[in-house]
């Protein structure tokens, strides 16, 4: 009898060991982090199933007062977040426009502003946005207030993630959450690629109103779920040398250094083929480094 059993308890052995070996492949539930670890946290999924927001140990120390020459697009922003902080209405932000003019800063620097006051940051990325249900799930509870954060944010037809943001944002049968926000930035206004023949779909009416058509529509309708758009644009070369400026002077440089350290400023942003606030500050740290050596 004993020697019957053997094969049976030899496949029961094998079986545990197949069932282990699975489990330690399969998606894990999200487990909640230590959130006195930081005021920002990423969404990152790791081999072997393991999922969950992980700490950022050294955010950006960004302030408000070290972005220039986006006056209007700041007011915008830190008078939403600054809402959303209190426990007021506030709106889901796109941030859209040319690149390196400020739009991810501004968002850091609102974090570091009001951190204090409970604001917390979360940054998602686009491929991960179909658990964005999950995550906002695990905060729901929480007394701080989250800031989910999509950078770079664009999409193709058919990702799966663009349909996802879209039910979250609006229309989903679950009711919003009053202490999470989604704040996006993109350099495509409506996030997704615009054809010229997309052009054509658009109709006339005998009273002159023109009417986009299907296609317009849908892409339109994701990008107007965002309660409040904020547009940044291309900076002149004034702007882009107060820019430089303000850097130059963070780091330490003289004022009559500054001026003289114009005409390279100009040149360095000629160089790159743009006069963007990313592209000031690498030539302040630029600048500032080569001349304290």
């Amino acid at each position: 009898m004993t020697d019957a059993l053997n094969p049976l308890e030899r496949l029961v052995q094998r079986a545990e060991a197949l069932i282990t070996r699975i489990e330690q492949v399969l998606p894990q539930p999200m487990v909640a982090p230590d959130w006195s670890a930081s005021v920002a946290f990423r969404y990152r999924k790791r081999s072997g199933g393991r999922i969950g927001l992980e700490p950022v140990r050294h955010v950006a120390q960004l302030g408000l007062a070290d972005l220039q020459e986006i006056g209007i697009q700041k007011e915008k922003i830190q008078r939403n977040t600054e809402q959303f902080v209190k426990g007021f209405p506030a709106n889901n932000v796109l941030l859209t426009g040319a690149r390196g003019t400020g739009k991810s800063s501004l968002i850091k620097a609102c974090l570091n502003a009001y951190s204090a006051q409970g604001l917390r940051l979360i940054e998602v990325d686009k491929v991960d946005l179909t658990d964005l249900p999950d995550i906002i799930e695990l905060v729901s509870e929480r007394p701080e207030k989250f800031m989910i954060f999509c950078d770079d944010l664009s999409f193709d037809d058919g990702e799966p993630g663009y349909k996802a943001l879209k039910s979250i944002l609006d229309g989903s049968i679950a009711a919003a959450t009053p202490n999470v926000l989604i704040y996006a930035t993109s350099n495509r206004r409506h996030l997704l690629p615009e054809y010229m023949k997309e052009n054509l779909t658009y109709t006339h009416t005998d009273d002159g109103e023109v009417h986009p058509g299907e296609g317009v529509e849908e892409k339109i309708s994701l990008s107007e779920r965002f309660g409040l758009w904020v547009s940044f644009y291309p900076f002149s070369q004034n702007e882009y040398l107060t820019i430089t400026a303000q850097w130059l002077t963070s780091f330490g440089v003289s004022p009559d250094a500054i001026t003289a350290a114009q005409p390279e400023a100009l040149i360095w942003a000629l160089e790159r083929g743009s006069r963007s606030g990313r592209v000031a500050y690498q030539f302040a740290r630029d600048y500032a480094g080569k001349h304290a050596v």
